[in-house]
């Protein structure tokens, strides 16, 4: 048969469907995942006597996605609302009739696409949580790498005091680790199959119908719930909540990484060779592409949350078009989120922090950034109130003449009295008033390694 179109191939794949979750969100995967439930309701039929075993095992043989068109099964979907009859019917056209008598019996179009949603999304973590896991992983890395390297906090955009870039990639790390366990959990949690046929009742299959749903719970390797879920959405909404998370967190890190990597601040650079990250017109330019394609697919993923909540509002035992609106919904969501990962971990793979300029950046300011530092110092003598307003002078003189903070203290007879000139030297040191990041730092990597 021809390949059913992925998502990587077209024009834009490289962005927006990187990595291997776009695989596993395909149409030939979705489509696998609904001829898995068929072969399991087969299996589950059999299993409570409704269904011959040959015939059983004659449709699990036929529910291989490479024997099929995609194209020719979703051909129908508008007509019918769904591309559960357009299965239906090319599954049962290469069987014998007693074969083709049993297919999708007592199950109902949900059934088939909700279960094949929750097999999707199953499989589909599998490679996002790799990647978040190497992401994280190269966190690590730089963390313990640049436990000590200091750099400019930055608060509003501003410079505020000093931190170390080992604390900024524990942070990211932090992050990374928070979202992959939310991840992990519901991985494990919320996929559930469903079978309720029309609605809810498993009406068709008589006093058979549980014994059918533990079967293909079984089969499936799924969870069997109380009871359908049809149109209680709590488990794509919670699936949906977590991608946004994720996606939210791996934004944040690459933004900080575009930071960094601006020209102005040249304090880190994505590796990846000669080429890379150039531009059509600009040959000196080197943009830090990978983070840039994590971002732009991070930024798409909270109005598709959106869209999955607003879809829980469902009426009676089937929704007219909340429900219809998640299918693609959640593939993007699963495909963005994924592709974000993906891009996040090359960019850290391959980060060059450069600590030459941080240090260079640390002195832009002349030493304001350490006002507070100094105030601190000075509070131990003067008190904290009078040695912020003595500070706040300094500093405003400092700025205005445009002279290094140091020159303007060591003209205030209070501070150079209090402090001498090699307290305030030390005052002034960025790696002095660095707090306890280092013992962060270790406490986000052992959290890492547990």
């Amino acid at each position: 048969m021809r390949p059913s179109s992925s998502q990587s191939e077209g024009l834009f794949g490289e962005l927006f469907a990187r990595g291997a979750v776009a695989a596993q969100v395909d149409d030939r995967a979705w489509l696998q995942a609904m001829l898995d439930f068929e072969a399991a309701l087969a299996h589950g039929l059999a299993a409570a006597g409704l269904a011959p075993a040959d015939a059983a095992e004659a449709i699990a043989a036929r529910c291989d996605a490479d024997l099929y068109e995609v194209s020719e099964i979703g051909r129908g979907a508008a007509a019918k609302g769904t591309p559960v009859p357009g299965l239906v019917k090319a599954l049962s056209a290469r069987l014998p009739d007693d074969a083709a008598r049993q297919v999708h019996r007592g199950a109902t179009s949900q059934d088939v696409i909700d279960t094949a949603a929750m097999l999707v999304t199953r499989r589909a973590l599998v490679p996002l949580l790799d990647d978040l896991a190497a992401a994280a992983d190269a966190c690590a890395e730089l963390a313990a790498r640049y436990r000590d390297a200091p750099i400019a906090g930055r608060t509003l955009l501003q410079q505020a005091l000093p931190v170390t870039f080992g604390l900024k990639a524990a942070q990211w790390l932090s992050g990374l680790d928070e979202a992959r366990a939310a991840l992990e959990e519901v991985r494990a949690r919320v996929p559930a199959l469903q079978l309720g046929g029309a609605v809810g009742t498993l009406a068709s299959l008589g006093e058979h119908g549980l014994a059918v749903s533990a079967e293909m719970a079984r089969r499936l390797e799924l969870p069997e719930p109380a009871l359908p879920w049809h149109t209680v959405r709590v488990r794509p909404a919670l699936l949906a909540g977590v991608l946004g998370s994720a996606a939210g967190v791996i934004g944040k890190v690459a933004r900080d990484v575009t930071l960094l990597a601006q020209t102005e601040l040249g304090e880190a650079a994505e590796g990846g060779g000669e080429g890379r990250g150039g531009s059509s017109t600009l040959p000196h330019k080197r943009n830090p592409v990978a983070a840039v394609a994590a971002l732009a697919c991070a930024q798409r993923v909270p109005g598709l949350v959106a869209t999955m909540l607003a879809a829980m509002t469902q009426e009676h035992e089937r929704a007219a078009g909340a429900w219809q609106a998640e299918w693609e919904t959640l593939s993007e969501l699963l495909l963005l989120t994924g592709s974000a990962a993906a891009a996040l971990r090359e960019s850290l793979e391959s980060l060059e922090p450069d600590t030459a300029r941080m240090r260079e950046n640390l002195d832009l300011t002349g030493g304001l950034l350490m006002s507070e530092s100094v105030a601190t110092s000075l509070g131990e003598s003067l008190g904290r109130p009078a040695a912020n307003e003595l500070l706040g002078r300094a500093s405003g003189r400092a700025a205005e003449e445009q002279r290094p903070l140091r020159d303007v203290l060591l003209e205030e007879s209070e501070v150079v009295g209090a402090l001498g000139e090699n307290g305030i030297d030390a005052a002034l040191d960025p790696e002095s008033y660095l707090g306890v990041a280092g013992r962060l730092i270790d406490r986000a990597l052992e959290a890492h390694r547990g």
